[in-house]
């Protein structure tokens, strides 16, 4: 698996999922813990299959070229 989330949105997407896994405490219902698991995973591994699919790329910097991306591609 290619790298394909920059670092900034990677940490954000690990709070966001923490904060929507942590719903389940005091918050509704349980299902905010299944939603809060999504951006976790793909926060801790730095890939989404999303992002694949629709050729994004928010990595600054491709280890296969060995220079910056600097494009959505």
């Amino acid at each position: 698996m290619k790298t394909n989330i920059n670092n900034v949105e990677r940490a954000l997407r690990v709070v966001v999922g923490l904060f929507l896994m942590s719903l389940t405490f005091w918050g509704p219902s349980n299902t905010w813990f299944i939603l809060g698991i999504i951006p976790v995973i793909t926060g801790l591994i730095g890939w989404c299959p999303l992002y694949t699919s629709l050729g994004v790329n928010t990595c600054r910097f491709n280890p296969q070229t060995k220079s910056k991306d600097l494009s959505l591609n």
